[in-house]
């Protein structure tokens, strides 16, 4: 299994149970039993808690982050390294400063982004996307 960066995207389909979580599930399965964690930047992970307290209400957010404890996701912080990377995604191509965070530490890792954001369809030379509605 290729190293594989999470976006906002994958955690929001798994908590709020729409249909590319059970793909997200897989991956998660996959990444626990090869003991090889999945990878997500903090910036994705801010993301992921604002979404889940706006739109599903701060008691979502509780539920999440407890089960957040158990998933085999390694959190990467945005350091100088990472914003370098996402200032360059975020200058070349039409995206969030969240996404291009993504795209960075995918880039970083060299590890797909497992992700379902057509807004990375433009990234498809610069990056290995694992398209989770395909």
């Amino acid at each position: 299994m290729p190293a594989t960066v999470l976006d906002s995207y994958a955690l929001l389909a798994l908590f709020r149970g729409e249909p590319a979580g059970d793909t997200v599930k897989t991956l998660l399965h996959k990444a626990a039993t090869s003991d090889r964690p999945l990878h997500m930047s903090e910036v994705n992970y801010a993301e992921v808690k604002y979404t889940l307290i706006k739109k599903d209400g701060a008691a979502a957010w509780a539920q999440a982050e407890d089960v957040l404890k158990s998933l085999p996701i390694e959190f990467h912080l945005a350091d100088r390294t990472l914003a370098d990377l996402a200032a360059d995604f975020k200058a070349r191509f039409t995206l969030s400063l969240a996404d291009a965070f993504a795209a960075a530490l995918a880039k970083h890792k060299k590890a797909e982004l497992a992700t379902g954001d057509l807004e990375f369809k433009s990234l498809e030379r610069e990056i290995k996307i694992y398209w989770l509605t395909e």
